[in-house]
């Protein structure tokens, strides 16, 4: 399909209709085809990183966490959408590269990079390929029924928590910082795997990763959410101390409103709309469209130099938090700036001819980079929130129709 909109209504049947079709075939019939078709290695297992625009490979290094979050996709697909053979044949051989080549038997970490074949790399001083883990090998755990894969979920995610809360500073003691990826990365892990395997501490986990959240990142004098913080949660006067990254306020947003969608809880359903609120306004770039990298808390300039740059995942995560935004609290507001984000993404980051999308544009919008695939970029955000998407207007199909 190549159905585009402009302007549109959320609560108007027939748009959502066309919309479920949208993330649907995007979805099967393009991005999920486009990585099995041209990243799988048959021969060491595991999927490469980078591709081309075409999907050449252009390095067969192998970033550990995106062959964690292909496995929780392709699971996860086994699990929502229809058991696929070709599907769970191909997250069981993935999960299995990421058994063999994932860990580092001198500590239990996880590695970051590793070679074709599975020689490691590097580690990065965060554990977050841990969490990527954990929910690839939940969604194995539901497809398969084999609880050898619960017990890895669950050793990945302690593995996980008991590394990122006691991970050494980024800075010195001198001016010590917390980033809310640890806090946010916990909700959406102990989500997934309260659903997969029923972890049992998960509710207790997101309950202090989200009352963490509110008491040292939101800033309601400033009206943002802050990327990084002091230890009890004080702003840093410095360019690190300033810098707002909206994507990833946005991401965050979306986990806290999945919460309260499971919960039923109106107080949640407020505070993750607020932070969608102060990240749109921080983050939409009024002259070009689309969502600005990075922004200064003050507006201040920013030191990195991609700031104004336009990355594909923030408006995968803008996409989904709008669309829940609207679903739970049926402000018009949420439909008028989901048209705008969904269409600004789908007329500059689709590659119309030969599939997959664009990930790094300038901030007119122009590619920037051709490669579908680097060790940050692979098979994620974008089904994820194609899938997400798609059950969310079917949802809304099913409230407007009164099931």
């Amino acid at each position: 399909m190549n159905v585009q909109f402009s302007q549109f209504d959320l609560n108007d049947r027939q748009t959502i209709r066309l919309l479920a079709d949208r993330f649907r075939d995007d979805l099967l019939n393009d991005v999920v085809p486009f990585w099995i078709r041209h990243t799988v290695d048959r021969e060491h297992g595991g999927i490469w990183s980078a591709v081309d625009r075409r999907g050449n490979v252009i390095d067969t290094d192998k970033a550990m966490w995106i062959q964690g979050r292909f496995c929780w996709l392709l699971g996860e697909l086994c699990n929502q959408v229809e058991r696929r053979d070709e599907w769970l044949e191909l997250a069981i051989q993935v999960g299995r590269f990421i058994e063999h080549h994932g860990f580092d038997a001198a500590d239990g970490r996880m590695w970051f990079l590793v070679t074709s074949e599975g020689l490691p790399l590097r580690k990065r001083r965060y554990a977050f390929t841990e969490s990527f883990a954990a929910i690839a090998f939940g969604e194995l755990a539901r497809a398969t029924g084999n609880s050898s894969y619960v017990d890895l979920a669950e050793r990945c995610f302690q593995r996980f928590v008991d590394h990122d809360y006691r991970a050494l500073p980024k800075f010195t003691d001198t001016r010590p910082t917390k980033s809310i990826g640890v806090p946010m990365i916990t909700i959406g892990m102990a989500q997934e795997l309260r659903d997969s395997i029923g972890l049992q501490t998960a509710d207790d986990w997101i309950d202090k990763s989200i009352a963490e959240i509110r008491r040292d990142f939101l800033k309601p004098d400033l009206r943002c959410v802050m990327e990084t913080v002091g230890i009890g949660g004080e702003i840093i006067d410095h360019f690190d101390g300033r810098l707002l990254n909206p994507g990833h306020a946005i991401e965050t947003a979306w986990f806290v409103l999945r919460e309260a969608k499971h919960r039923a809880d109106a107080d949640l359903v407020r505070m993750g709309c607020q932070m969608l609120d102060w990240s749109w306004q921080r983050g939409w770039d009024e002259e070009f469209g689309g969502l600005l990298y990075f922004v200064d808390a003050d507006q201040l300039p920013v030191q990195e130099y991609w700031h104004d740059m336009k990355f594909w995942w923030p408006h995968n995560e803008a996409i989904i938090a709008l669309l829940l935004a609207f679903q739970l609290s049926g402000d018009a507001k949420y439909s008028e700036w989901f048209s705008r984000v969904y269409d600004w993404t789908h007329r500059h980051f689709p590659d119309r001819e030969f599939g997959e999308w664009f990930g790094y544009l300038h901030r007119d919008g122009s590619p920037s980079s051709t490669a579908k695939g680097t060790m940050w970029k692979g098979p994620f955000h974008i089904p994820r929130m194609q899938l997400i998407g798609w059950q969310i207007c079917c949802e809304l199909l099913a409230d407007a129709n009164g099931h």
